[in-house]
């Protein structure tokens, strides 16, 4: 166990509104966080919590070192219904949005085993601890992972997800030389097919945030985008899939508005004869963009302008000099022709020992990676 240098103190707060004292120094700790995402920000835990707060309880841990914080750890508990019954789960509040999550601040492991201890030491609200959304890259999950050793809560890590990711180091020459001939000639297809429909244009719209004042949410472009979502297929989906759903749609457009003001907006939209046909809405943050939700026209049929639109957006994200295009999970056979490597999310889970129903669950997830293990061994 690794003793925790200088002491270090805790502030949790249960109140969303709470967190505007710490806007700041959230702003400055997410700076020094290795991969940041926009969804580890105040920014983006504001709406979400606005919209799906409900039925949960926010647990947001400020780690302080002399007085200074060093690192925050949002959590929330929620009842996650299992096999085994339904289980009070201290868990990060990403809920599916993003890939990846984690602590906020350059030390992971000594933030994590502070927020823990803290946790360990006020009345107990939860039956398991479960951070899932770990990038399991180089050391970072060895950091959680001794985190949650150093607070005394050792942990099962088990694979949680994959994400399709572009590494967009080099230049768009050379990363159409590492595709296959046979995706080269797709993508010139697509782009020939789109042509013959009309004058093809691609937009981009990246605002710089309220500290630049360059804040126009633009909602003309984001109301196409979810006009385009609408006409789709995904229009007719139920379970929030796509902009114009009405279970997201208006925490969706809420969370637009707040990453303009935090400089993280990043909508695409593809345009023929000025008609936009396609829209693809990410997040981005020092170089990482985050694709969110894309969809097409219905009217075009199946030329690739889907297709077309995200070579677009990689190929222009080569010379803003962004450094990965994480096109989130799901659908890993067709976005292997865009991605250059798969990268797994870990899942860290500790349960309570005076939690029956959690050595059961436990033991059968112990059992589900056994078997999992052992099925991809083969014969």
């Amino acid at each position: 166990m690794m003793p925790l240098t200088a002491p270090l103190t805790v502030q949790e707060i249960h109140d969303i509104d709470g967190l505007r004292e710490f806007r700041a120094p959230w702003r400055s700790l997410l700076a020094q966080t290795p991969n940041a995402s926009f969804f580890q920000s105040a920014s983006w835990l504001e709406p979400y919590w606005n919209h799906f707060g409900d039925g949960q309880k926010l647990r947001v841990h400020i780690v302080f070192s002399s007085g200074e914080p060093i690192g925050i750890v949002p959590l929330v508990v929620r009842r996650v219904r299992t096999r085994l019954g339904t289980m009070r789960t201290l868990t990060y509040p990403l809920d599916n949005w993003g890939s990846f999550f984690g602590p906020v601040g350059p030390e992971p492991r000594r933030t994590l085993a502070a927020c823990l201890q803290h946790v360990r030491n006020t009345p107990r609200d939860w039956d398991v601890i479960d951070l899932p959304w770990t990038s399991a890259e180089a050391t970072y999950s060895a950091e959680i992972a001794d985190g949650m050793r150093d607070a005394g809560c050792a942990a099962i890590e088990s694979t949680w997800d994959q994400s399709s990711l572009v590494d967009l180091q080099g230049d768009w020459e050379s990363y159409l030389a590492d595709r296959t001939s046979k995706w080269r000639n797709n993508l010139r297809r697509c782009e020939r097919r789109v042509g013959e429909l009309g004058r093809v244009e691609y937009l981009r719209y990246r605002p710089g945030g309220g500290e630049e004042n360059d804040a126009d949410p633009r909602l003309d472009l984001y109301d196409s985008c979810e006009q385009i979502a609408l006409r789709s297929w995904q229009g007719r989906s139920e379970n929030g899939t796509t902009l114009s759903h009405a279970s997201v749609r208006l925490y969706l457009r809420d969370a637009h508005l707040a990453a303009v003001e935090a400089g993280a907006a990043d909508l695409n939209l593809l345009l023929i004869d000025g008609q936009p046909r396609a829209f693809a809405y990410n997040y981005h943050f020092q170089g990482h963009v985050s694709g969110l939700r894309n969809g097409y026209d219905p009217i075009l049929g199946n030329v690739g302008a889907g297709n077309l639109l995200y070579a677009r957006m990689i190929q222009d994200s080569f010379q803003r000099g962004d450094r990965v295009f994480d096109l989130g999970v799901g659908s890993v056979e067709i976005k292997r022709y865009f991605r250059t490597r798969l990268c797994t999310a870990s899942r860290f889970s500790y349960y309570h020992p005076a939690v029956i129903r959690g050595h059961l669950l436990r033991l059968k997830r112990r059992v589900d990676q056994w078997r999992s293990r052992k099925s991809s061994a083969g014969p």
